[in-house]
């Protein structure tokens, strides 16, 4: 009998296996503490269950494992893990260091469908999506290796969180579970490329996470080329479908905008970026763009960044600067492919 995953399934979950087995179901609480708290590898280490459920829990389930590939340190840093997986595809995820946060950049799929221009993880192309417990994995194997708490996390790494929806929504139930994981739901973004369909479910999903838009052009013309997605969902289907979410969770959108040299950079784009902000009430995020060598990009020079940031600033629009981080080991923005360093 092929063993289930256990990290791919929720606390409920359990408990209805726990019913069926005649067992109590608090039983469900201890075994997600063990695994989310203890982050143990073994059912025979969960102390508090008795020896008779542990051998019942080991013939039924597994318990998930990332094997690490590599782990790489940049000199401002931050982290990036490649992870092999049991089929022999590999991910990266990430962790980004700040004075007072620590946030972790999780994978969703190996490889991208969408394939923005500018962008590594698609350049492979799509292979699968991960499986709930392929993500949970990601934050167990991070967790342990920090010595200290990790504050945010964002589904920002390689694929589209939203096209993978089912199982990134499971994983966000794991991770806010006040059993498991305990993350508040602020602390967990979800990044889309415009994905239309997965912004419609996300909206009536629960526990309400942020939102954060890759734009990256604010005209369809450049946004069909820059962001492919755009010519199946158009700006104005994407704008009415942003706007839905907003009202139905009340929360603020990020735009993330890569800025990239001679593309998307003129005054003429902040203006048309300006009315987008506006329209949707929503923040900005100006990302200067990290290089990837076969893309042939270039990023915005730093005075033409800045007369765009206040551009912004003078009409009264909310806006941050990212710093990009993790450029030297291929881990900032636009960067994961899911392979080894060049050596």
């Amino acid at each position: 009998m092929a063993k289930t995953d256990i990290n791919s399934i929720s606390r409920e979950d359990i408990k209805k296996a726990l019913s069926g087995m005649g067992q109590p179901v608090f039983r469900a609480d201890q075994i997600f503490f063990w695994l989310y708290n203890k982050g143990v590898s073994d059912f025979s280490r969960m102390r508090n269950i008795p020896k008779g459920l542990q051998d019942a829990l080991s013939f039924m389930y597994r318990i998930g494992f990332l094997e690490l590939s590599e782990r790489v340190v940049s000199i401002d840093k931050t982290e990036k893990f490649l992870f092999k997986l049991s089929d022999g595809n590999f991910i990266e995820s990430v962790l980004i260091y700040a004075e007072n946060r620590l946030t972790a950049c999780l994978s969703s799929q190996v490889g991208c469908k969408f394939a923005c221009l500018f962008c590594a993880s698609g350049s492979r192309g799509f292979t699968r999506d991960l499986t709930t417990s392929e993500i949970i994995c990601q934050i167990t194997f991070l967790r342990r290796s920090v010595g200290r708490e990790i504050t945010n996390y964002v589904f920002m790494g390689m694929g589209e969180p939203l096209d993978n929806f089912d199982n990134v929504s499971k994983a966000i139930m794991i991770m806010n579970d006040p059993k498991g994981m305990n993350i508040g739901s602020r602390r967990i973004t979800v990044s889309t490329c415009g994905y239309v369909p997965g912004i419609e479910r996300l909206k009536d999903f629960k526990p309400q996470v942020n939102l954060s838009l890759s734009l990256h052009a604010a005209n369809d013309d450049l946004r069909n080329k820059l962001v492919p997605v755009n010519s199946r969902y158009p700006l104005d289907r994407l704008m009415k479908v942003c706007r839905e979410y907003i009202d139905k969770t009340g929360r603020v959108i990020t735009l993330e905008y890569v800025m990239l040299k001679d593309e998307n950079d003129s005054l003429k784009d902040a203006d048309k970026l300006i009315k987008i902000a506006k329209r949707l009430k929503a923040k900005v995020n100006m990302i200067p763009y990290s290089a990837v060598r076969e893309k042939g990009f270039q990023p915005t020079d730093e005075d033409k960044m800045e007369k765009f940031r206040q551009r912004l600033l003078k009409n009264k629009v909310n806006v941050t600067q990212r710093e990009s981080k993790g450029r030297d080991i291929r881990a900032a923005c636009g960067q994961l492919a899911g392979k080894a360093q060049d050596r």
